[in-house]
């Protein structure tokens, strides 16, 4: 059962918490994804049984938090994850970003005070995928304000980007320099992925300043890292940075 969390200007954001020990979790989910997807899920289900904190939550204009999505942006869905957070979890986190959230995550722990993370965990995170994600043509469209739409692997209808959220996440870019954050880190990655290469997750791990990364490459997986096998990496991931109690 979904709850909400209202903010000052009148945005409710949809979210589902659990209470328990440890860092709680935090799962961020992709570009126009939600909390009701098979890895959001799995993390909420597994925390629960084992008694830790969990929280997930949908960005304002996707899943059960109403809103127009074309209205929505990296630094606005930052401020919504960081609302939540101060709402529902005092204590250390475990962030979890899927793509898109793999970026919101670096972001939100960029905001943090560095003792409130005990670590972040990215499952084909994609940083910067406004500069690496789109041909110079979709740029130059984009700039221009005009709306670009893609052709949608996991749905009928086509895939939009708006100007507001490319701007935004050209404002946002994060691979260009060091990244300052020192708290352990794992990154998962398909090497089949033909949506976010592989590669991004090495310059992720070069740009990071924590000397505690590890990448761990799917040879066979793709884009979702959601098959049984994959879903058990992140629970090993989790286990690895935050043990049971």
């Amino acid at each position: 059962m979904s709850a909400w969390h209202p903010l000052p200007d009148g945005r409710r954001i949809a979210f589902r918490h659990c209470a328990g020990v440890g860092p709680t979790l935090v799962f961020l989910p992709g570009y126009m994804s939600d909390m009701a997807g098979g890895k959001a899920t799995a993390l909420f289900e597994r925390a629960r049984a084992e008694g830790r904190a969990c929280l997930l939550l949908d960005y304002s204009g996707c899943g059960e938090s109403p809103s127009d999505f074309a209205e929505g942006s990296l630094s606005r869905w930052r401020d919504e994850v960081l609302a939540l957070i101060a709402a529902t979890a005092p204590g250390p986190l475990l962030l979890v970003g899927s793509s898109m959230g793999g970026w919101l995550m670096l972001l939100v722990a960029l905001a943090l005070p560095p003792a409130r993370l005990a670590g972040l965990i990215g499952i084909a995170a994609a940083p910067d995928f406004t500069e690496w994600g789109y041909t110079a043509e979709q740029q130059a469209e984009l700039a221009a304000g005009r709306t670009i739409f893609e052709p949608n692997p996991y749905g009928p209808e086509p895939t939009p980007t708006h100007p507001r959220f490319w701007a935004d996440g050209q404002a946002n870019r994060l691979l260009g320099g060091t990244i300052a954050l020192d708290c352990p880190v794992r990154l998962l990655h398909a090497m089949g992925d033909t949506d976010v290469p592989w590669t991004i997750s090495t310059r992720l791990a070069e740009a990071l300043r924590s000397d505690a990364v590890q990448i761990t490459l799917v040879k066979d997986g793709d884009h979702r890292l959601s098959r049984d096998q994959d879903i058990a990496l992140l629970h090993a991931a989790v286990r690895d940075l935050a043990p049971p109690a």
